[in-house]
């Protein structure tokens, strides 16, 4: 059971070869059992849980069940979900219980997906190895020592463990992708835009997006099928006719499959920095990828060692204001014992929120204060710009470019928390992604030492269509997505 894919579930209930509650039933019993080892879930309900499952039966016999009726999925603990514990992994919210639905958890009900429950995941997203949780940190199922990757650390963890066939998760500067290649699955981060913000707990407004954790790459289109679409809620979401990312995924090519292809190699991705071990198994990925037709050249992104510095005056800037509303007056944790009014402001944001949180808050007020804001943050959005124009000008010799996700496999939990500039390095082939808007997408190309390596693969706007047929023609000629982590394998 464990070795299907979202999509083999899909057509199995469509068959009413296996119904919801059994399957919401066995993904249950397999969070119950091994959770505990990897502290992927922080808020379950299986009551609800079980009562969309049969709902989603009635609804499949009634033959009106749509692509994913009856499957169920895990939810990063960033979106919020009607009468579900919203946390974002923060004390300040541990206690907030969502009076509505985010637009990705409202599109996914009228779907009939089953909510298996909420992933743990860096405080307010904030993170690149799943340790900044008020819940604690979550292991990768790899090996438990390690870190599965973070923000989107739970949702990559469960997947990877087989404790749900799919999660949704964020990506701010590589939380979907960057937790994915760690954890050995796949993840699509879209275009800026194209998955609402609305009802997704914000970290940095220009950066953040919703996109897909799953095995496959056809999963993960899947998913963004269901997921994508304008919203009027969100004034960030892009309004364009809807898509079908599947739509390259299910055509027969005879020959080379990816014949014409061109792959740009940036000779930033290639250079110092990179674990041998992540180089050789991305050197054998872009071999696979050249016999399926593909041709590759050289190409540089000058700017993309700015991406990190960028990304962190810009991010913090938005966060610091993101976060001023969580002040111990409206909702969320505050502080028991207080003087005045500051005094309760002061102990409520000191106490409710962790280190890293508080290290970003601060490092945002101060770039966006009178008489820095011209010499940090403006000059760190002309950065950006940059960024950006290096990627416009490589996608004019290119169709998508390509290189490892991550510098290093997963490093031992608490390994880098003592030195955060030496974290915030493990995104550095991510970030530029971001800061450009770009959609971006990682998938397992094989092991170093025992621990996955993920491959990744950037596009043009839009693109995640052709970035999704790349990685299923890949997954086609391979079988490094099939792989799943043995002390995990138990009914």
């Amino acid at each position: 059971m464990i070795a299907r894919t979202l999509r083999e579930f899909s057509r199995a209930l469509e068959k009413r070869e296996i119904s919801s509650i059994e399957l919401t039933r066995f993904y249950l019993d397999r969070i119950e059992r091994y959770n505990p080892k990897l502290n992927a879930f922080i808020t379950l309900d299986p009551e609800r849980s079980l009562a969309q499952a049969k709902e989603a039966d009635a609804r499949i016999a009634a033959g009106r069940a749509e692509a994913l009726t009856g499957v169920p999925l895990a939810q990063k603990d960033i979106f919020c979900a009607r009468g579900w514990r919203t946390s974002c992994a923060s004390r300040m919210l541990a206690d907030f219980v969502s009076p509505y639905d985010s637009t990705v958890v409202e599109r996914f009900n009228a779907e009939g997906v089953v909510l298996l429950g909420k992933t743990n995941m860096d405080e307010f997203a904030m993170g690149s190895s799943n340790e900044n949780s008020y819940f604690g940190p979550v292991r990768n199922p790899w090996d438990t020592d390690r870190v599965p990757g973070g923000s989107s650390g739970g949702s990559a963890a469960a997947v990877a463990a087989s404790l749900a066939p799919a999660a949704t998760a964020t990506d701010t500067g590589g939380s979907i992708r960057q937790p994915s290649a760690l954890s050995g699955v796949t993840g699509i981060k879209p275009t800026y835009g194209i998955v609402s913000r609305y009802g997704m707990i914000a970290f940095a407004s220009s950066l953040d997006q919703g996109g897909p954790i799953a095995w496959t790459a056809e999963d993960c289109a899947l998913l963004l099928n269901a997921m994508s679409g304008f919203d009027e809620r969100d004034s960030t979401s892009l309004d364009r006719p809807k898509e079908d990312y599947l739509r390259e995924l299910s055509s027969e090519k005879g020959g080379k499959p990816l014949a014409g292809l061109k792959i740009g190699l940036p000779k930033e991705f290639f250079g110092e920095g990179c674990e041998r071990g992540v180089m050789d198994r991305a050197m054998e990925a872009l071999a696979v990828y050249r016999e399926l037709g593909a041709r590759t050249v050289e190409i540089s992104l000058p700017n993309m060692e700015l991406s990190i510095p960028a990304y962190y005056v810009i991010a913090p800037a938005e966060a610091s204001s993101n976060l001023s509303r969580y002040d111990g007056v409206r909702y969320g944790y505050r502080a028991p014992e207080y003087g005045d009014i500051d005094d309760m402001y002061g102990k409520t944001r000191s106490q409710g929120f962790g280190a890293e949180v508080r290290r970003r808050i601060l490092i945002g007020t101060y770039v966006l204060s009178h008489g820095y804001y011209d010499a940090y943050y403006l000059q760190a959005q002309r950065v950006r710009r940059l960024i950006a124009n290096d990627f416009s000008a490589a996608f004019e010799c290119c169709d998508i470019i390509a290189g490892p996700t991550t510098p290093t496999t997963a490093f031992r939990i608490g390994e880098k928390t003592a030195d955060p500039v030496r974290m915030y390095l493990s995104d550095i082939y991510t970030i530029a992604v971001n800061l450009a808007g770009l959609p971006g997408l990682s998938h397992p190309c094989g092991f170093s030492e025992g621990l996955p390596v993920g491959f990744q693969l950037i596009g043009g706007y839009f693109s995640e269509a052709r970035l999704l047929e790349a990685a299923h023609r890949f997954q086609q000629a391979t079988d490094w997505h099939l792989c799943r982590p043995t002390a995990f394998d138990g009914v």
